[in-house]
């Protein structure tokens, strides 16, 4: 995937300025696809000369005009070829795993670790909060609305997994009960 395909699928939601969308991508699609925002404006750019997005220029006292971004049909297509594909294998990078590998310094990897379960479970908070939030009732939910679920899921998983495996890695380097 894109940079181009995760903007697309937020323009679909509504239109947005490069700063809203940066924000929007702050706040959700950030969390599996980040991004930053002078990507976001470079890639808006390069969509809209390719007509995937059109964009109107809002005047604004005292400040510069804004630019707001909005999918066109051609657009539409592409994000349509696109999700109609298989999606590959994605790429796992972890520094922290590479760290394990060469095991050079248990105390620091257990200070890690013990980072890294605390950034799992601020986050995992952050994400069923969300969930009771803007989906108290999944089993009504069609479309993108149950996609943006779905996707919210596997992120819970994905912490619930994270504090798994810190767990793991904190028993075997102190011991049971070292959580």
């Amino acid at each position: 995937m894109a940079l181009d395909h995760a903007i697309l699928v937020s323009l679909t939601e509504r239109a947005a300025s490069g700063y809203d969308l940066a924000r929007r991508f702050d706040a959700s699609i950030g969390h599996f696809w980040p991004a930053s925002h002078q990507q976001i404006y470079r890639v808006l750019a390069r969509m809209q000369e390719a007509g995937w997005v059109a964009s109107t220029v809002q005047e604004q006292d005292g400040r510069p005009d804004k630019k707001t971004y909005a999918i066109t049909p051609a657009g539409e297509a592409e994000l349509n070829r696109w999700a109609a594909g298989p999606s590959g294998r994605e790429a796992v990078r972890s520094d922290f795993a590479v760290k394990l590998r060469g095991f050079r310094d248990r105390d620091a990897i257990i200070a890690d670790t013990r980072v890294r379960r605390a950034d799992h479970v601020a986050r995992l908070t952050e994400y069923e909060a969300s969930e009771a939030r803007f989906y108290p009732d999944p089993s009504a939910l069609e479309g993108a609305d149950l996609g943006a679920w779905l996707a919210l899921r596997g992120g819970i998983h994905t912490e619930r997994r994270g504090i798994e495996w810190c767990d793991e890695i904190l028993t075997a380097l102190e011991g049971p009960g070292s959580r």
